[in-house]
């Protein structure tokens, strides 16, 4: 089993961490998997509930709710579940958007900007290097600035885009959290793979963390093939966020 670094599993343990499944949804199991391997309790949450049952964070998995008709994340947006995300966001809660979760944030102006089809207009699945630009966030804390990672990326409406005032603003007020390095994988502004609000309690992006907290499943890395495990500290820094909270 991973090893969780910097956070006491005993006092982990009392964090609630609900991750919401909607229709199409497709790595909800693998991210709450990635809360229980951190050390806190993963907290299955349903797209039609409106009540998120008293959870100390919310993360929004990946996958093609609604089969990304319309645009993507744009029905999963007004799910009850949604609604109550959006209040509780505002409040502080965190929540960190995955791919369609980040997707989600957009649509439900959570987050600025939005995701469209990638440049090539094509599906794209590969270990992808990222820089940590904010180490501020509740999702980041646990990364040094200007750190290289390696999180697997999958995904079709990838690109993200913004005004020029807007993506100005973003990098004027650090909310740029993560870029792509090694190459733009969609054609993303500003090889933006993902960006915070002003309160840094939410957190979207792209690649899938939950992908690489495991040894044996995550991406190549120096301690050997398959041994990546730079999504975990994705879910430990939330969970020291809310320990430093408490």
């Amino acid at each position: 089993m991973a090893q969780q670094p910097a956070v006491e599993r005993g006092a982990a343990a009392g964090a609630r961490i609900g991750v919401i499944t909607f229709p199409g949804t497709l790595d909800d199991r693998d991210a709450a998997r990635a809360v229980r391997l951190a050390g806190a309790t993963p907290v299955t949450l349903w797209h039609g509930d409106p009540d998120l049952h008293g959870v100390d964070a919310v993360v929004l998995p990946g996958g093609f709710s609604y089969g990304d008709y319309l645009r993507a994340g744009a029905i999963a947006r007004f799910a009850p579940a949604m609604n109550a995300v959006v209040d509780a966001a505002r409040g502080g809660l965190p929540v960190l958007g995955i791919c369609n979760g980040f997707q989600m944030l957009t649509e439900s102006h959570l987050l600025p900007g939005s995701m469209i089809k990638n440049d090539h207009l094509h599906f794209l699945c590969r270990d992808q290097g990222l820089r940590v630009e904010n180490t501020a966030t509740a999702w980041t804390s646990q990364f040094a600035a200007g750190e290289e990672i390696v999180i697997p990326l999958k995904n079709q409406d990838g690109q993200y885009v913004a005004d020029e005032r807007t993506l100005d603003e973003l990098e004027a007020e650090g909310r740029v959290v993560f870029r792509y390095v090694g190459g733009n994988p969609n054609g993303s502004r500003r090889d933006i793979a993902g960006i915070t609000n002003e309160r840094g309690n939410v957190v979207g992006l792209m690649p899938h963390p939950e992908h690489a907290v495991e040894p044996g499943f995550g991406p190549d890395a120096s301690a050997g093939p398959r041994s990546g495990l730079d999504g975990l500290r994705f879910f430990t820094s939330a969970i020291s966020s809310l320990l430093a909270t408490a």
